[in-house]
């Protein structure tokens, strides 16, 4: 009995073991507030003065501050002044095609890592296809053929070369466009009317963002990105296909759609928490002007209540002519970022706001090339609004050093 009794204590004070901390800027040493500071099943935040106190049962914590990179401690260091590196974002976009540890895209992306400003790199993890660039324990993806077309053939030499080089990586998961999730998976695809599996002008297949198999899927392969070590993890196509007529499990409502996103991303911070990392969400340009959900179940008011960061693609060429006031949009790059990041800041933060940024040709009438002032002028426009960086994206990941000097 002394010993059963001895056992409850010691299980009662291991529940009730507490940890607490300072969280500051490692430059500035300031403290910084609303700081996430999370074991793997919840999360706390740092108060006015940075301090606070987990209770929890584990040993390793993460923290998380907007504009900071992620920090993973352990409580057996006894560290209570926990200083977390400050960062504004500055990525280039990495192609799944690019992705080899032994591509020359790579190693011109490390060059220019290496001379300039650039500090952080989005590589696609899992494609529009379906397809992940690396192999995955996610053995009902890898029955798919997941894992057939992959790139990389090393993952965890890629980020010990991106940790080394102090690169923040993000991982770009496409989430509900997923040919291959969906032609295997017929009974929670989005269909069309008659029953058949609805595929977009590319050929490619969704599944449906209502169905939770859905979100289990995606957050798999999240998972399996986040303990080879990225630091964020972005979702791309986190909406409702842009289309009427087609066959949902749900009423396919603006309520019902917007809470569906919520839904996941919840699902998505509940899965990811013990990793540290952060999660963004990529959306269409317009959503800074938009007074509803568009179609799509992506409102910036919505998303800010369930991510970390929102990354609209401000390409200038996205928006209509007459758009500003502009003819052209494409012809004014810096009025187009900066004019639509300022119209939300009174939603959201800035500093959780990085736009996707245009480094290829206007498909409008004007038919711009994209150069070094165009480039140039939309970091500005970026940094002026007071974002948290931003993310360049070149279909084919070709980028001139020059722009970035």
């Amino acid at each position: 009995m002394k010993k059963l009794l001895t056992a409850i204590i010691l299980a009662q004070t291991l529940l009730n073991a507490s940890f607490s901390g300072v969280v500051v800027d490692k430059k500035t040493l300031l403290p910084i507030k609303q700081a996430i500071i999370s074991d793997a099943h919840h999360s706390i935040k740092s108060d006015e003065n940075g301090t606070f106190n987990i209770t929890s049962d584990e040993k390793i914590y993460h923290i998380k501050a907007y504009g900071y990179k992620p920090l993973t401690f352990s409580a057996d260091n006894n560290e209570t002044i926990l200083a977390i590196d400050p960062i504004n974002v500055k990525a280039l976009y990495l192609t799944f095609w690019g992705a080899s540890n032994n591509s020359k895209t790579l190693k011109r992306i490390l060059k220019i890592i290496d001379e300039t400003e650039i500090n952080a790199i989005v590589m696609d993890v899992k494609n529009e296809y379906g397809s992940t660039s690396f192999l995955t324990s996610f053995k009902q993806a890898n029955s798919y053929g997941a894992q057939k077309h992959r790139t990389n053939r090393n993952i965890d030499k890629f980020i010990q070369i991106m940790k080394k080089k102090g690169i923040y990586t993000i991982a770009r998961i496409v989430t509900f466009k997923d040919e291959l999730q969906a032609s295997h998976n017929e009974h929670y695809a989005i269909k069309k009317v008659d029953g058949k599996i609805w595929r977009n002008h590319d050929k490619m297949a969704w599944v449906d963002p209502f169905d939770k198999r859905a979100y289990l899927y995606t957050l798999e392969i999240a998972k399996e990105a986040a303990k080879v070590g990225f630091d964020e993890i972005n979702f791309d196509y986190i909406r409702f296909p842009a289309k009427d007529g087609l066959k949902l499990c749900r009423e396919n409502t603006q309520k019902n759609r917007i809470k569906a996103i919520g839904n996941f991303l919840d699902l998505a911070q509940k899965k990811l928490r013990r990793y540290g990392v952060f999660i963004s969400v990529d959306t269409y340009g317009n959503i800074c002007w938009a007074k509803d959900d568009t179609g799509i179940g992506q409102t910036i008011k919505s998303l800010a209540k369930h991510a970390d960061y929102l990354c609209p693609m401000l390409y200038p060429s996205g928006f209509a002519t007459g758009s500003f006031s502009f003819k052209y949009p494409a012809q004014h790059p810096y009025e187009v970022i900066y004019r639509s990041i300022k119209h939300i800041d009174n939603i959201i933060d800035t500093k959780r706001v990085r736009p996707w940024l245009q480094y290829f040709k206007d498909y409008t009438p004007s038919r711009r090339y994209y150069r070094k002032r165009e480039i140039k002028e939309q970091i500005r426009a970026a940094k002026d609004a007071n974002t948290s960086g931003w993310m360049m994206w070149s279909p084919s990941s070709k980028y001139n050093l020059e722009y970035f000097n």
